[in-house]
């Protein structure tokens, strides 16, 4: 069987093809790599403003209210998200709306963030002024400090973008990317300077895998009754009745104190070294001081644990360290704690 070379015209095509790919790949990684350049150079900038800008919203007795038009617009929505999500209640306000009768929905005692990569926006500049006189203070992100923006903002805080993705340096791309990244930064800085916790987190996001990772407790999980608990002077005969009863744990107690556990791997590996394992006393056998858990921790530290350590179930204690219960790795990971 006779095999022909490859055409001349396909190796020319197949060249093409790969450099025109590279080409699109350059294109791509451009775009990227001046927008990481933007937020490292945005990161290197951050000042005093930053931090006068965090302070002004913590202290705010009203809502936050964001502001700006076109892509700003969108990436304001995705702040104000971001912001009442991580325990700093806020609105988004659309500026052309806002002078049709949504102004109803601002009170002194707010404070706007005001989005213009230019700082001219002339939507925006009609809210300034209602702002203004409604006694409202204002946070700039603008990349203009000399815009009319900027100039009638409490703070400004310097987007430092000097030219877009955008091979004609229109379409909003750096800019934006930078906008949404110095939001994310301020909500983050704010929810540190409030105090603001995975619990609370939890209790505003309590639909999904997330709010029953965060909501479940030992508690609401673990075994109370019966408990798989046997007596310091028992043998490993009635040791192995309980493991085998009580999925593969037995707690040895004295009242409700725990003196120790054992598991059907401490069975297992008496059983290769002792002829009379089953005569042997627990006390022997038994790990006096187990890794155990709080009945008020949150589960998916629990199961953290037991994965780090290969641990199957745990004895739960409660703040005075008495015996309450013993949970389950995989009842915590029906429970969605992880």
């Amino acid at each position: 069987m006779s095999t022909s070379a490859p055409s001349s015209h396909s190796v020319v095509d197949a060249g093409n093809a790969r450099d025109a790919s590279q080409e699109i790949v350059a294109r791509g990684r451009r775009v990227l790599d001046l927008e990481r350049d933007a937020l490292t150079a945005t990161s290197a900038a951050l000042g005093d403003d930053f931090a006068r800008a965090v302070r002004l919203i913590a202290e705010c007795t009203g809502r936050v209210i964001v502001a700006g038009v076109g892509k700003s617009g969108l990436i304001g929505r995705k702040i104000a998200a971001t912001l009442t999500s991580t325990g700093t209640p806020a609105m988004f306000l659309h500026p052309v709306e806002s002078v049709h009768g949504d102004l109803g929905i601002v009170g002194p005692g707010d404070v706007a963030i005001l989005l213009s990569k230019s700082g001219e926006t002339t939507e925006l500049l009609g809210l300034i002024e209602a702002l203004a006189r409604l006694g409202v203070r204002m946070v700039a992100m603008t990349a203009d400090r000399t815009s009319r923006l900027a100039r009638h903002a409490d703070v400004v805080l310097d987007l430092g973008v000097r030219e877009e993705a955008c091979p004609h340096d229109l379409a909003p791309t750096t800019s934006t990317t930078v906008t949404l990244a110095l939001g994310d930064a301020l909500a983050v800085a704010l929810l540190q300077e409030r105090g603001f916790q995975a619990e609370d987190f939890a209790r505003l996001h309590p639909g999904g895998a997330l709010g029953r990772r965060l909501l479940t407790r030992v508690r609401d999980v673990m075994i109370s009754d019966p408990l798989p608990t046997i007596r310091p002077d028992a043998t490993m005969r009635e040791a192995t009745v309980c493991l085998a009863g009580r999925r593969g744990i037995a707690i040895v107690v004295e009242g409700t104190r725990m003196l120790g556990v054992i598991t059907a791997g401490d069975l297992a590996r008496l059983l290769e070294r002792e002829p009379d394992a089953l005569g042997v006393p627990v006390a022997q056998v038994m790990t006096s001081t187990p890794r155990t858990a709080l009945e008020s921790e949150l589960g998916s530290a629990v199961v953290h644990r037991m994965e780090t350590h290969g641990i199957m179930a745990m004895p739960v204690l409660d703040d005075d360290a008495n015996l309450v219960g013993v949970v389950h790795l995989h009842d915590l990971m029906r429970a969605g704690a992880v």
